[in-house]
């Protein structure tokens, strides 16, 4: 491949909390590999990683950017990824290309909710893991602090590689530990020497020969210790603390070049391609990051550009891409043609000739294409698993200010939430209100400018009903026989069903059969359909044909109606059984229309029969706040009806509450735990399971439910 090799190419995404300084280190890297001429920045709007304009307004990341620099024979790729927790899922696709996450902290918060959040990500992900203390230059920076915190949180194999001569304005360069100069010890926060001990020691963790040699000998030589970093690296013995002042590009160019000589390269680091094997005819051979294997690629990022247009991101994972190519969307089964292939550097696209092994291309116009696709040549290609986001849980239900500009609102959400996975769009069949869920307020305000600047679209907003669903937890029958006598033809049908409840657990038809829907069960069972999205299995037990087989998915079909519908309290009905058993009919007046009727009423008066329940979304939510507000924070969740599950404290005096809370309780958590920290608390929330409610709150909810149902 003409441009560089898949051994010199290095996948870095910045990641950590909000303020850390990470696009402000973005394009100090990029100055450092002389990619750009000059230093951006974030504050006058000049920088290269933030081309928004609602990021330029806000001084904050909303979206992952990629960026690109050559260094020292190295080529990398790096992304740029929001900090704040509001938009955790432009992070983790972020995280989804790369084989390298930098974590960025601010040298005087050390530690806070997002960085704990993407070093865990990062880790589950098995990916090579580099810490960088920027921000030394500030004024409350301290160093040492900073190292204790990142240590007493994720463990000693966190070690400095180099180490600031000062804090705060006294900051002006950093002395390496692997090679420290004499007597280099006096006056530095942390003295390099007694560093290297540690860093020593995790180098060699991960290489015997090495291990041997250290243990005999005493030492190795630092030449020795740089050939064994990367395997340190991979192995997860060695993480990597680097200092920088982005700002003031002091310590950036010591990371560029660290990042270059010992980051792992798409070749090293085969653990998105482990156990993936391709072939035909029996023949089957593991898929290797290399430009002489078989194309294939992911789309780990979509953006609708108001000037350039659609355009999808691919991670070439192995094999080569060329412009004007024919390619497999393995999750659709569609074929679709990519025309150029475009390099991106924050708003600049240049087309290139070829993408190999661990390049990030952008190909524009091709629709089809969503966020965890795998693309290949091939249809018998594999199809690498698609990437797991958080369930949105913050939701208001939208209408257009200007009446007629349904079809433009609906148009511009659907573009965002093809590039945002944490944005979800969904009609509410009850309450005909459309609804847009996201990770918090702040994310769902920004969506909304979105949807100004670039569609030109303004939207009021409300609070929108909290997704109740309703369960049976007994079983019952329900019969109905509807007929009609009108002029000319009736209409006849006579249903006869019972309701089970369906354990919650099951996910799949094969296991539905497996636990539930079986001959030991259901004796002359014919069949069974199953229903994910619902939970819910349609048992076909007719004996003697009193329901004939053409009217049997008609019954089905009624049934479906009214999981959607719900009986309690007009919510989604989900883990329930229905076993139609017997019926009678008419040969001239019996209809589908008849039979869907009649199923609905069969249905209705078996579930109301069942013991019916509401369940409600039960939330788990991670709480940092002060110490000195956990007393309070306590109180405050018990009268949320929250269960505490774990209580921690961390380094710089703050206090952690891991709890499950109902969704109803906590959906405007955000300005109540402002309000009891004097605005220095953060949490995330995620979804976790649904949970039968009170019977106080089922009776208010269905009250509340039939005042409108009466009103309509």
């Amino acid at each position: 491949m003409g441009r560089h090799t898949v051994e010199d190419v290095r996948d870095i995404a910045l990641v950590g909390h909000r303020a850390a300084g990470k696009t402000s280190l973005a394009d100090a890297l990029l100055y450092e590999a002389h990619a750009v001429d000059r230093l951006g920045k974030v504050d006058d709007g000049t920088s290269i990683a933030d081309t928004d304009d609602d990021e330029k307004r806000h001084h904050f990341s909303i979206d992952t950017h990629v960026l690109h620099a050559s260094h020292a024979g190295k080529y990398l790729n790096i992304l740029d990824t929001p900090g704040s927790p509001d938009f955790i899922g432009a992070a983790l696709e972020g995280l989804a290309a790369v084989e390298t996450a930098v974590i960025v902290v601010n040298a005087a918060n050390a530690v806070e909710v997002n960085t704990r959040r993407m070093f865990r990500e990062a880790g589950v992900r098995e990916l090579s893991r580099v810490i960088v203390v920027n921000k030394i230059d500030a004024e409350h920076a301290d160093f040492a602090a900073a190292v204790d915190a990142i240590q007493t949180t994720f463990g000693n194999k966190c070690v400095p590689f180099n180490v600031p001569d000062g804090n705060g304005a006294a900051f002006s360069k950093v002395v390496c530990v692997l090679d420290p100069p004499d007597a280099t010890s006096n006056g530095f926060p942390v003295p390099p020497d007694s560093m290297r001990t540690r860093l020593v020691e995790a180098v060699i963790e991960a290489d015997e020969a090495l291990m041997e040699k250290y243990l005999t000998e005493g030492d190795v030589s630092p030449e020795e210790l740089e050939a064994a970093i990367p395997k340190a690296l991979e192995a997860g013995t060695l993480i990597p603390i680097f200092c920088t002042s982005a700002t003031k590009d002091v310590g950036v160019k010591e990371l560029l070049d660290a990042l270059s000589r010992y980051g792992l390269s798409p070749a090293y680091a085969k653990r998105v391609l482990n156990g993936i094997s391709v072939g035909h005819n029996g023949s089957m051979k593991a898929v290797e990051p290399k430009e002489d294997s078989e194309f294939l690629g992911f789309v780990f990022k979509v953006v609708n550009d108001r000037y350039v247009g659609h355009l999808s991101f691919i991670r070439v994972l192995a094999g080569v891409l060329t412009p004007n190519h024919q390619l497999i969307d393995l999750n659709t089964g569609k074929a679709v043609r990519v025309g150029q292939l475009l390099e991106v550097q924050g708003k600049q696209y240049v087309p290139v000739p070829e993408a190999g092994p661990g390049d990030i291309v952008a190909v524009a116009k091709v629709d089809g294409l969503h966020i965890g696709d795998t693309v290949a040549f091939r249809s018998d290609a594999p199809k690498l698993p698609v990437p797991e986001f958080p369930q949105p849980m913050f939701g208001v239900a939208i209408e257009p200010k200007t009446r007629g500009d349904e079809q433009k609102v609906a148009s511009g959400l659907h573009k965002i939430a093809e590039e945002d996975p944490t944005v979800r769009i969904a009609h509410d069949p009850q309450t005909h209100e459309l609804v847009m869920s996201g990770v918090s307020q702040l994310h769902l305000d920004v969506v909304q400018e979105r949807l100004k600047h670039r569609f030109d679209v303004e939207v009021s907003t409300k609070e929108p009903k909290i997704p109740f669903r309703e369960t049976v937890t007994g079983e019952a029958a329900g019969e109905h026989k509807h007929k009609k006598q009108t002029g000319g033809r009736g209409q006849f049908a006579e249903v006869h069903l019972r309701i089970h409840p369906l354990p919650r657990t099951i996910t799949s038809k094969e296991q539905c059969e497996a636990e539930f829907a079986n001959r030991s069960r259901f004796e002359k069972m014919r069949s069974v359909h199953y229903d994910p999205a619902h939970n819910f299995a349609f048992i076909d037990h007719i004996v003697g044909g009193t329901i004939p087989n053409n009217f049997i998915p008609a019954v089905e079909k009624g049934c479906k109606e009214m999981l959607v519908r719900g009986v309690l309290a007009n919510c989604r009905i989900q883990d329930v059984a229905v076993e139609v058993h017997f019926g009678k009919y008419h040969d001239v007046d019996s209809s589908e229309a008849a039979f869907m009727t009649a199923a609905r009423h069969a249905f209705r008066k078996a579930f109301l029969a069942a013991r019916p329940v509401l369940l409600e979304p039960v939330v788990k939510m991670e709480v940092t706040a002060p110490a000195k507000f956990t007393g309070g924070l306590l109180g405050d969740l018990a009268t949320k009806r929250a269960h505490v599950e774990h209580q921690d404290t961390l380094p710089g005096d703050l206090s952690v509450l891991t709890a499950r809370a109902p969704l109803s309780e906590v959906a405007r958590y955000a300005a109540q735990l402002g309000g009891m920290t004097q605005g220095q608390g953060s949490y995330t929330i995620e979804f976790s399971h649904y949970e039968q409610v009170p019977i106080m709150v089922q009776q208010q909810v269905v009250a509340k439910a039939n005042v409108k149902h009466e009103e309509e």
